[in-house]
């Protein structure tokens, strides 16, 4: 039976599953993870932001055929193992950042990528990494101030993965 590996976990597909259905369908409706938002559809608002092998994406515009390798995280397992709010999912209620709150869990997923590739960013670089995530209540000037506050905390904790796979030894030569 195929299946994705989510938030650290395998998750069986249903029968039948189409393989151009959008992975944000699939998360969202097979396997109840209702986080990950439906906004435009299109890939242009971001509240559909997961991340596959740690890297950002619109889950509206992945076709699940396109993942049955890849590591999937959602904003249900940003979250540490231990049960701790993301330094970001904590850094967001204390600035009191969301408004309406439709967009803010692509907003985090987007930010959490920044924080590992820059875990000091500057106004410019969040800027930057936000600018393909919109907010329809213009919450952007908190969400910077929320993504600071963040990088001030302890380490970011890394989204749960499997373990590696196995690789044969390598062989090291030692000259001629």
């Amino acid at each position: 039976m195929p299946s994705l590996h989510v938030n650290g976990r395998e998750r069986p597909l249903p029968d039948g599953i189409d393989p151009a259905t959008p992975l944000l369908w699939v998360l969202r409706d097979a396997f109840g993870l209702v986080g990950t938002k439906f906004g435009c559809g299109a890939g242009f608002c971001g509240a559909c932001t997961v991340h596959l092998d740690g890297v950002p994406a619109r889950s509206c515009l992945v076709p699940v055929s396109q993942v049955m390798t890849r590591q999937i995280t959602t904003i249900e397992g940003l979250a540490g193992s231990d049960g701790r709010l993301h330094p970001l999912q904590q850094a967001w209620i204390d600035i009191d950042v969301a408004q309406c709150g439709y967009c803010q869990a692509g907003q985090i997923m987007t930010a959490a990528a920044l924080l590992r590739q820059k875990p000091q960013p500057s106004d410019t670089d969040i800027d930057a990494a936000m600018a393909g995530n919109l907010c329809r209540c213009a919450t952007y000037l908190r969400i910077r101030e929320a993504i600071h506050a963040a990088a001030q905390m302890a380490p970011v904790p890394q989204p749960k993965a499997s373990p590696p796979k196995a690789s044969p030894p390598k062989t090291v030569s030692h000259g001629p």
